[in-house]
């Protein structure tokens, strides 16, 4: 089964990623670095996230399964560092998607 999903952090913000096994233990391939500056030490101790399936199809391609991941990505915005923790595709100076 292949999945988009959307995980929330604590803070509100959210990744948006894609597992074509759709493991109930994947959480994604965000940057920890990304993640870690936001969140305290003490934040760090106990926090909860919510990991939302978005899409799912047992027949997609893999490109099909991409394609949608981007599509979800740009609705939710979640490639504006203000927004989420995706850091493709890249936002032009402007907050809209580079060409």
């Amino acid at each position: 089964m292949n999945v988009v999903y959307r995980i929330t952090y604590p803070n509100g913000k959210i990744y948006v990623g894609q597992d074509r096994t759709n493991s109930i233990n994947y959480f994604g391939s965000a940057s920890d670095e990304l993640i870690a500056r936001d969140f305290t030490p003490e934040q760090r101790r106990s926090f909860t996230v919510t990991r939302d399936i978005l899409w799912e199809s047992e027949t997609a391609s893999r490109a099909e399964v991409t394609r949608t991941e981007i599509e979800f990505i740009l609705r939710y915005h979640s490639n504006d560092p203000a927004v989420g923790y995706n850091r493709s595709p890249p936002l032009s100076g402007k907050g809209v998607v580079a060409e």
